[in-house]
């Protein structure tokens, strides 16, 4: 939304505030406090605005009146006004203030000044001095090593040509499990702690369930005797297709511990997609529930894990101890699985400790060929997310770690490890994110970091379900999954009293962020505040080289190949062709490709606009537009053929997907598209993800192609985004 509409601070009057719905006595008060801080810091500074923020805005205000003054503020600012500001003290008791505090001049030399003024020098000395920062950050979250690493980093390793290897070894010759790390006594955690908070759907007025560490322990230990119970190889792949709750949790931390390798499946695939990953990753055994119960609704789950023709199934009951159905051969249900080892209930489960470059996790991420890439993750990888908690959401002991996902997308296995690896309480909904029944959630588990993706937040402005709720517990929020809007995220920050959004985006592929804000930094809305630490970035410039550092500009985004965590290896591709191959050297180091197109800012933020190749991001999702296009293809036979295109609206926010079509008779074009826009929806939703929804059915007399026949999918998101900024104004 535009400033154009709004007054500055010094011409509102009181008339202009009654005008919002405000009673004249409140009125009076609220424009009375306006005055005075005009009157003492301006009427268009930071500061101004920061003490608004502070003093006069509440969540049961109207939203319009936040945005008057926050519009009414930063006017004639400029891009990238701050919407939050650190404070010096408080800067100084985060994780990162605490550790400058101590350290900074033993980092920085004479130039650190304090933990504010001397961050970026601080993120800069994290990619500079890898082998100094990845120890002290490993050390800071007490990750204990059986076999302590030869080294933190080995860019050459073994000798090996660096272009044959460009993200380089870390932690070589290390012995380490992240699961005994997550469930392990030291001075930052004791077995009375609470792991995790939790409630079902349904449960909204019952208190929130809680597990202490010493529980948790109990439950994983269980369950990974009863997985060496089942008699696998040790490696083997087993996955997981369920909703995020406590049992997913603990087999998650079970499979780990004991050994195994997780694969990662969304409980909202299609059969089809379920099948796909099962076979690439060759999993042995799946874990899945009965059913997925959301509020009055039983969606089935088992009965696709058979459509996938998975191998063995355990399988949970949704709710009670029962099943709702009779098993297939093979399978076994929840109780019977537990009951074989019902004599280990009080046995400790010795961790299966391996070597740092083994698989822990098998996940999924869209490529551009129609079938997804497999991308493992590591036993470094789990401390690479815990590691941004630790720094950029200053996750720590005490702190409650709420952020609705699943455990088929990376931001699952992040939470778990985010959490636990910092001694925070993991804050779990089981049911659906979206109505107050979570609101509630928030409010009763005292969460201090929500996460969110930016459709939910559209959906909560929307429906104004979490007014009422007391988030003042929150201390921040963080933000990933797609392009987030900015009157969405001002609304975001007045619910919890104006705390910080810390907008982070990353990938599957660097089990973590590459760019990402900071509690020591001022926050603006809808855009990132710095690199990741440890992570360097590229804007490549027209000619394919990157843009001189710190100038402005847009672009497509590389990355500095020297990442901790980062994938090394891909199950069903290529590696170094898929993120290396072509890619421009920078001091001699290979850059990393990403894809996505980013905007430095003049004042030095960062702003995403999109994918720059054939994926596209929905609902948070990241998906190819072969994919889509494969099904949409075979809907009408009047089809010639279609492209798959992610739109952001005119305004900001999570893209729309768009399908161009290609008639085989252009003159029998349909004047109403509804009902192929209804086909091609509900065939998307029932083939690859019942989340997507196609928004719009744009007919075209051809599609733009390259001289080698590729289809110029970013031509199209270009047309049909001036189509649709057009059709807004």
């Amino acid at each position: 939304m535009g400033t154009y509409n709004y007054r500055t601070l010094d011409c509102i009057t009181s008339d202009d505030i009654e005008a919002l719905g405000i009673p004249t006595k409140a009125t009076e008060q609220l424009h009375e406090k306006l005055r005075e801080i005009v009157s003492k810091f301006g009427a268009a500074t930071p500061a101004t605005w920061q003490n608004i923020s502070a003093e006069i805005l509440t969540p049961d205000l109207p939203f319009s009146f936040h945005q008057m003054l926050y519009y009414g503020c930063y006017k004639d600012f400029g891009p990238d006004p701050p919407a939050w500001i650190p404070q010096p003290e408080a800067a100084k008791l985060t994780n990162v203030g605490q550790l400058l505090e101590r350290c900074g001049k033993e980092f920085l030399g004479s130039s650190y000044k304090d933990p504010i003024s001397s961050f970026s020098d601080f993120q800069e000395f994290s990619v500079s001095n890898p082998e100094v920062y990845w120890k002290t950050v490993l050390d800071e979250m007490s990750v204990s090593f059986s076999v302590p690493p030869q080294c933190i980093l080995r860019e050459n390793p073994d000798g090996e040509n660096r272009l044959s290897n460009p993200g380089g070894q870390w932690l070589p010759g290390a012995y380490v499990n992240p699961v005994e790390n997550c469930l392990s006594l030291n001075s930052n955690r004791s077995l009375d702690d609470i792991a995790i908070r939790w409630r079902d759907e349904g449960d909204d007025n019952l208190p929130v369930k809680s597990m202490t560490l010493m529980e948790l322990r109990a439950e994983v230990w269980l369950v990974a005797h009863a997985l060496n119970a089942l008699a696998l190889e040790r490696g083997s792949a087993i996955a997981i297709d369920m909703p995020m709750n406590v049992n997913s949790v603990v087999i998650y931390l079970a499979i780990v511990l004991a050994g195994y390798i997780i694969v990662s499946i969304a409980d909202s695939f299609a059969p089809l997609e379920i099948s796909t990953r099962l076979r690439i990753s060759e999993a042995k055994a799946i874990f899945t529930q009965d059913l997925i119960i959301r509020g009055e609704k039983s969606i089935p789950l088992y009965s696709r894990v058979i459509d996938a023709q998975a191998p063995m199934a355990i399988v949970i009951p949704a709710r009670g101890p029962s099943l709702s159905m009779k098993l297939r051969d093979g399978d076994i249900s929840w109780h019977d699985f537990l009951e074989s080892v019902r004599n280990f209930r009080e046995d400790d489960f010795a961790a299966v400790e391996q070597p740092v470059e083994a698989f822990t996790n098998i996940l999924f991420s869209s490529g551009t060929t129609g079938e997804p890439k497999a991308i493992p993750w590591t036993i470094s990888t789990p401390f690479k997310a815990a590691a941004d908690a630790w720094c950029h959401l200053d996750i720590r002991k005490g702190d409650v770690v709420a952020w609705p996902t699943n455990l088929g997308w990376m931001m699952g296995p992040w939470l778990v490890y985010a959490s636990l690896l910092n001694g925070a309480s993991m804050a779990l909904y089981n049911g659906s994110p979206l109505g107050s029944g979570f609101a509630k959630f928030v409010q009763d588990a005292k969460v201090t970091m929500l996460g969110v993706i930016p459709s939910i937040v559209r959906t909560w402005k929307i429906t104004n379900c979490v007014a009422g709720y007391d988030w003042s517990a929150i201390r921040c929020f963080a933000s990933t999954g797609e392009a987030s809007n900015v009157d969405e995220y001002l609304w975001l920050m007045g619910r919890a009293l104006y705390k910080p959004v810390i907008e982070y985006c990353g990938g599957t592929e660097i089990g973590g962020g590459f760019v990402t804000g900071s509690l020591l930094q001022a926050q603006s809305l809808a855009a990132f505040s710095t690199p990741a630490m440890g992570c360097k970035l590229f804007i490549l410039g027209n000619d394919g080289c990157p843009i001189p550092q710190n100038v402005p500009g847009m672009g497509e985004l590389a990355l500095g190949p020297l990442m901790f965590g980062a994938s090394s290896t891909l199950l069903n591709a290529n590696h170094y062709d898929v993120y290396f191959g072509g890619m421009p050297s920078w001091n001699g180091q290979i850059l990393r490709r990403h894809g996505d197109v980013f905007e430095r800012t003049p004042r030095g933020y960062y702003r995403a606009h999109g994918r720059a190749d054939d994926t596209m991001n929905l609902g948070g999702i990241k998906v190819s537009s072969v994919e889509i296009e494969r099904i949409c293809n075979a809907v009408d036979s009047n089809v010639l053929e279609t492209a798959a295109i992610g739109v952001p609206p005119p305004d900001g926010g999570p893209e729309r997907l768009i399908i161009a079509v290609v008639f085989k008779d252009p003159e029998n074009t349909p004047t109403d598209l509804s009902q192929l826009r209804m086909s091609f929806n509900s065939a998307v939703q029932k083939k690859l993800n019942p989340l997507f929804r196609v928004y719009d059915v744009v007919p075209l007399p051809s599609l733009p192609r390259t001289a080698t026949n590729k289809v110029m999918r970013r031509v199209l998101r270009k047309q049909l985004a001036q189509l649709d900024q057009n059709s807004k104004l």
